[in-house]
């Protein structure tokens, strides 16, 4: 997958770029990624690229004319059709759906915002989607670009070691995850579960599908709202709900 990135500060994405599992995903080739500052597309010699707003009002509003070339740069390099998308907290949720979605595509282009916002005329002429990955406000649209690279690069073949990973974590269907344990058995006076050192799949299955539950029900129950229930998860939920549990 190719991904363009619209940013006032591309030196931001250079750890991202060389570490972690995204890092061996770019160095494998699985993902390229490749990035555009909107400086490099101003016509005057201080390389202006925020103004003030009419109307009046504290801040400065990128102008839309540097945000446009550098979108038209990124679409002449791209291998193919690639949407805009603008990170903005007044955009669509971001979510592990939609991630899911994005990575089939062949190419993707994110604008990070900064400042007090950018020109309307902009985002009418060249943005095809806004996403937000939260109900607050960043200083710039650098991290939630990241945020979203990392979801999508780990529904890519090739970039995660271990093909499962991306099919048996948080969110996918709908839950949390259910709690991790690894060796030694016991330490700090706490036990690892029996179910998940009895060798018995199935043992192993319920405990972590209840424990999904459980902790859904817990941290996030609006997730629950959205769940059509098996009679397996009905019985597993209504173990999280006795007392005894």
């Amino acid at each position: 997958m190719w991904i363009g990135v619209i940013t006032l500060f591309p030196e931001m994405f250079e750890l991202a770029l060389r570490h972690g599992v995204f890092g061996r995903a770019v160095d494998n080739a699985v993902i390229e990624v490749a990035l555009f500052n909107p400086r490099d597309y101003t016509e005057d010699k201080y390389r202006n690229v925020d103004d003030r707003p009419y109307g009046g009002g504290p801040g400065m509003v990128l102008m839309a004319e540097p945000l446009r070339k550098a979108v038209q740069a990124a679409h002449d390099h791209a291998p193919g059709r690639a949407d805009v998308v603008l990170l903005s907290p007044q955009g669509e949720r971001f979510s592990q759906a939609l991630g899911v979605h994005v990575s089939h595509e062949q190419a993707l282009i994110l604008v990070c915002g900064r400042y007090e916002g950018i020109d309307e005329r902009f985002i009418d002429l060249c943005v095809d989607s806004q996403w937000s990955i939260g109900d607050y406000v960043l200083t710039g649209g650098e991290i939630p670009a990241m945020a979203v690279m990392d979801v999508v690069a780990r529904h890519i073949p090739g970039t995660l070691g271990n093909k499962v990973s991306a099919l048996d974590e948080s969110h996918l269907d709908g839950l949390l995850d259910y709690p991790q344990y690894t060796r030694p058995e016991a330490t700090a006076d706490q036990r690892v579960p029996q179910e998940l050192v009895s060798g018995d799949p199935k043992r192993v299955a319920r405990y972590r599908r209840r424990e999904a539950l459980r902790r859904t029900l817990t941290r996030r129950p609006d997730l629950l709202t959205r769940q059509v229930f098996g009679e397996l998860d009905r019985e597993l939920l209504r173990e999280c709900l006795s007392p005894e549990a």
